[in-house]
């Protein structure tokens, strides 16, 4: 195990360039299923989530050749395998995806409950409530998901509940199906747009995304694409916040700005200045900040994945705030951490009230997920004195060479060896 060791006090200045998005590429490689030709994808983030996709669909069969930093050539070659690899599959939720996308090429998927981030009960029934209206048969034992179908066909499906995961995998799995799907009451996440722009330039026939509701034509054959990555809005996000919080002044570059307008009215509500640009955003926290309340909400609105990290801008401002989650129930791992470090705050459900303007000092702290991890990161750079995070291997699962990006903002922040860490997760051995 590792931990990251970050000075305080620090201010971030400079400019930092955003990769890929990673909820747009751990659903995009499995898509690249859908085609029997060569798929190529450019623009993915170098993070864990990926390079475990990436294994998923070797082990499957998938040939993958490296062009460049961030391009990667996918050719199915002898791909015939319905059963992802177990080991891999329970290092990350996004796996799901290749119940959609299997079940779209070959008609049977055998896929593991996934793993991923403890952020409360996340049920998978409105995936399995589409592929069973699209005629699908499920068969859940043993921890295994088996779907099959002798035939899909096109159906209306309405989500009862709003769902990333479950809009994706209904895409991948409808664009395969005979006759028109009609999808009510989707996501509207730009990575939902994202993955029906990779299925359309494959051949598939989706309309809507984006939208409330999807429009998806199948159709009998994928043909091979070529396919950029958009920029990650959650990784921009936390740069963002992160320029505010320690008082600093950061361009961020590569961005999709009307991706990032509920996070950039946040942060002007906060006394930080924001410049947008067609490509860049940049954020000016010299000024004095003020408390704001913030409430998360499915896209437009503003992000749960950018909560962790929001409210370490809010312990920075002086004053009341108030936090409403509105997405997950188990999304404030990180208060206890922050707590420990000095942070003012109490969660009654699923409100937290931040006392800000309060110094935090530095501690020990744990990373008990992705998103935790980059708000501790923050924390400590806000901090007077070192901070210790752990678990960061929870933070390389999102974030692309985020200590190389910090560093070149003006932090101090280094990976070593996590002894008692290692200790403690080992247990007697």
């Amino acid at each position: 195990m590792e931990k990251l060791i970050v000075k305080g006090k620090t201010t971030l200045s400079g400019r930092v360039k955003i990769s890929g998005s990673k909820n747009s590429a751990v659903a995009l490689l499995p898509a690249a299923v859908m085609t029997s030709e060569t798929a190529c994808l450019e623009n993915l983030p170098d993070i864990t989530d990926v390079r475990t996709m990436i294994g998923i669909l070797e082990n499957l069969g998938m040939s993958i050749r490296r062009r460049g930093r961030d391009t990667l050539e996918l050719t199915p070659g002898n791909l015939s395998k319905i059963a992802p690899c177990y080991e891999l599959v329970k290092k990350m939720r996004a796996s799901y995806y290749f119940m959609g996308s299997l079940l779209g090429r070959f008609g049977q998927a055998e896929v593991p409950i996934p793993g991923g981030c403890d952020l409360g009960p996340r049920p998978i029934d409105q995936h399995l409530k589409g592929f069973t209206a699209l005629g699908a048969e499920i068969n859940i034992e043993h921890g295994m998901i088996k779907l099959s179908a002798a035939k899909l066909t096109g159906a209306r499906i309405y989500f009862d509940v709003v769902s990333i995961g479950a809009t994706i995998n209904l895409m991948l799995a409808a664009s395969a199906a005979e006759g028109r799907t009609v999808l009510e009451n989707v996501a509207k996440e730009p990575e939902i747009v994202d993955v029906a722009n990779f299925l359309n330039a494959m051949g598939a026939s989706i309309r809507g995304a984006g939208t409330d509701v999807i429009r998806i034509d199948g159709v009998k054959r994928f043909k091979g694409a070529t396919h950029a990555v958009i920029p990650d809005r959650i990784e921009a996000g936390t740069y963002m916040m992160a320029a505010a919080a320690t008082r600093g002044r950061v361009v961020v570059e590569d961005v999709i700005p009307k991706h990032l307008e509920a996070i950039t009215a946040k942060i002007r509500e906060t006394g930080a200045a924001v410049e947008v640009e067609p490509e860049t955003i940049t954020v000016d926290g010299t000024g004095p900040l003020k408390a704001s309340d913030l409430k998360t909400f499915p896209y437009p609105g503003f992000p749960t994945d950018l909560q962790p990290p929001g409210m370490v801008l809010l312990t920075a401002a002086p004053g009341l705030s108030v936090i409403t989650e509105n997405v997950f129930d188990g999304r404030y791992n990180h208060v206890e951490e922050l707590k420990r470090m000095g942070a003012r705050i109490k969660v009654e459900g699923r409100t937290a009230l931040v006392e800000g303007g309060v110094l935090l000092t530095g501690a020990p702290v744990t990373a008990s997920d992705l998103r935790s991890g980059a708000a501790l990161i923050i924390a400590a750079l806000t901090a007077d004195g070192e901070s210790h995070v752990s678990a960061v291997e929870h933070i390389d699962r999102g974030y692309d060479h985020l200590e190389e990006k910090l560093t070149a903002l003006g932090a101090n922040i280094y990976r070593t060896a996590d002894e008692d860490y290692s200790r403690q997760a080992g247990g007697a051995d």
